[in-house]
């Protein structure tokens, strides 16, 4: 949903971008694994755009293409040139079939595959973690009960926490499937940035929106997440993210040839693993 993918918070806009979107879904401790997969002839793509601050220029851009079981995400970031370019950083392989998650790097031409039950391990050991934290807001995110604060209407939901707001306006998927196939993917996607991106907010209120959603039969069109800062008190500022999804519930013309380019360059690139990937994406800190 913000999608796709902010599993991390508000630390930087590769995080933030899946406070939506991206695949795994949350129940009270434990990622549910029972459910079918979608099938295998859904083809339906997310366009997807992170504003920050009220600004009218995003700052990261996102593009889902969901076909034959898996989904292709694309993420794009400003460059370092002055003129702030919008540029592919960032290929993400979801598929569940195989239970993993295949990371590209397009410039550094090299990969990581993830297996989802570490993503699964993840969730659990975070959110013990979470809800032993000093900080009410990171014990309010380690859950497992959301309930309190969340209101419903058709089109919207809103969850209120510590110094904490999510805001999703909603819209019927093509699907049930379809519903499903997008929650399994931001899910994952957001457990994903967690893991690749530690340090920020837990993304266990995402995945329970997420979960409202799929029961709705809904696909997110924004989502927005307002939180004030530890001293808002003080003066602190409130950080306001917002992600404005578009849903075509078939691909267009060329989507093809980019799944088909996206492969070529998944088989191309030189696999490495998690820990040299991450190391050469965030420089350790001196």
């Amino acid at each position: 949903m913000i999608s796709p993918r902010c599993a991390a918070g508000l630390r930087s806009p590769r995080c933030t971008l899946w406070l939506t979107p991206l695949l795994l879904a949350w129940g009270s401790d434990t990622v549910r694994a029972d459910d079918a997969a979608p099938p295998r002839e859904l083809a339906m793509r997310m366009e997807s755009e992170l504003f920050a601050n009220g600004g009218d220029k995003p700052v990261a851009r996102s593009l889902t293409l969901f076909r034959d079981g898996v989904a292709w995400d694309f993420l794009e970031l400003p460059g370092d040139d002055d003129d702030k370019t919008l540029r592919l950083v960032e290929v993400v392989l979801h598929d569940p079939a195989r239970d993993r998650v295949v990371v590209i790097d397009p410039k550094r031409n090299v990969k990581t595959q993830i297996e989802t039950v570490r993503l699964e391990r993840l969730a659990v050991s975070l959110a013990s973690w979470a809800r032993r934290d000093d900080d009410r807001l990171v014990r309010w995110a380690g859950g497992p009960d959301f309930d309190e604060g969340l209101t419903k209407t058709d089109t919207t939901l809103e969850l209120a926490g510590p110094r904490v707001r999510y805001a999703v306006a909603h819209a019927p998927a093509p699907s049930n499937e379809a519903a499903m196939a997008y929650r399994e993917f931001a899910d994952t996607a957001l457990l994903l940035r967690a893991l690749l991106h530690p340090g920020g907010l837990p993304p266990f209120p995402r995945l329970a929106l997420n979960r409202h959603l799929e029961t709705a039969g809904a696909i997110p069109c924004e989502v927005t997440l307002e939180m004030d800062s530890r001293f808002a008190s003080l003066g602190g500022r409130t950080d306001r993210m917002t992600c404005r999804h578009r849903l075509h519930p078939r691909l267009l013309t060329n989507d093809a040839a980019k799944i088909d380019d996206a492969a070529a360059r998944s088989a191309a690139a030189e696999a490495v693993a998690l820990a040299a990937f991450v190391e050469r994406i965030v420089p350790p800190e001196e």
